[in-house]
């Protein structure tokens, strides 16, 4: 029986040989099969770009992205949307290739609507946060890091998700290469008891830290919000105005 994941990943399967455009390029172009090997025995190093974060609250999960869009030294695009609603009450930040992002995305609404149409209720951020790992892992997927936040019975929770699928709930977590700004804001001004507008404003705050030394990072940043009632995600071209 063929599944969403197997219809994306048969459809990806044949461009893993061609360089694609990239956000960022937050974790490298699509590269031929021989350098992504060299690249797993260390031969080679994988690009970076963009800046992604999210942090957990009492209330709800808040992650912000920039929005540029770079391939080599140039800002291909001014506008990018980093970040999608995947669940009711579950949001995911990307950095990497565009085409493997987007399908991660579609598979992933896919498959929470199948659960909640066969189950009758909505996917638990754990159950999400395996099954994005695996998709991951298949290899289809490998260029993307992801950041997953959203709500469930449990409270809120934020898990950083590697390239390879390994999978870890977090505070707060960052990826991109504007990573290190933005975690240093994090480390200093982080705290569980943030109110949302206030956890808002760290994350912009983080985010506008990348942007003034990562050259792949810009533009303005989109947030979203995620708390019980569901998922909303604005844009901002002003930084400024949120802190």
């Amino acid at each position: 029986m063929r599944t969403p994941t197997d219809d994306f990943s048969n459809g990806l399967s044949a461009d893993l040989g061609r360089d694609q455009p990239v956000f960022g390029p937050e974790l490298g172009e699509f590269e031929h099969t021989e350098r992504r090997a060299a690249q797993a025995d260390g031969e080679g190093e994988t690009k970076t770009g963009t800046t992604t974060v999210g942090l957990k609250t009492a209330d709800g999960v808040v992650m912000a992205t920039d929005m540029r869009a770079s391939l080599g030294g140039m800002v291909s695009s001014k506008d990018v949307q980093k970040v999608e609603e995947i669940h009711p009450r579950g949001a995911l930040t990307i950095a990497g290739s565009v085409s493997a992002a987007q399908n991660l995305i579609s598979t992933l609404k896919a498959e929470t609507s199948l659960y909640e149409t066969r189950r009758g209720d909505d996917m638990s951020m754990e159950a999400l946060s395996t099954l994005t790992g695996n998709l991951l892992r298949t290899g289809a997927f490998f260029i993307v890091q992801p950041i997953l936040g959203g709500v469930d019975d449990e409270g809120p929770h934020v898990y950083s998700i590697d390239a390879l699928g390994g999978t870890t709930e977090e505070e707060y977590t960052v990826t991109g290469s504007g990573s290190q700004y933005a975690l240093g804001v994090l480390e200093q001004e982080y705290d569980e008891d943030l109110s949302i507008d206030e956890a808002t404003a760290v994350a912009a705050k983080a985010i506008q830290s990348a942007v003034e030394r990562d050259l792949a990072s810009g533009n303005g940043i989109n947030v979203a919000v995620v708390t019980e009632e569901g998922v909303d995600i604005t844009r901002h071209d002003d930084v400024d105005a949120l802190l």
